[in-house]
């Protein structure tokens, strides 16, 4: 048994040492340095919740995927354009907080 432990503990602080020199290099390296680059549109800074498609919706705010932004545009369908942005929170799924935590990205026009 002591033999056992002679080869593990080594063993153990090896990859201690590692699993550090991995993560205070990566703490080291600029945002997003290392990240590989992906073809995708750029999220808008802005998204009009009146002519937006679903896709669109479920990119650009916060807490919505893409069945809640498929009732957004359900909802637009049934009851016209939104009169305001306060009316989104009328969607099925959609609260206060992500209307609050989108309100500065939800453009009407």
């Amino acid at each position: 048994m002591e033999r056992v432990r002679t080869l593990i503990d080594p063993l153990r602080a090896l990859a201690g040492a590692a699993f550090l020199a991995a993560a205070v290099g990566a703490a080291l390296l600029p945002a997003g340095a290392g990240a590989q680059e992906v073809d995708a549109a750029p999220v808008p800074a802005t998204v009009n919740i009146n002519s937006a498609d679903a896709a669109t919706l479920a990119e650009a705010l916060s807490g919505v995927g893409s069945s809640r932004a498929e009732a957004i545009v359900r909802y637009r369908e049934m009851y016209g354009p939104f009169e305001s942005i306060e009316e989104l929170a009328e969607v099925s799924g959609v609260g206060s907080a992500t209307l609050e935590r989108n309100r500065e990205r939800i453009t009407l026009e």
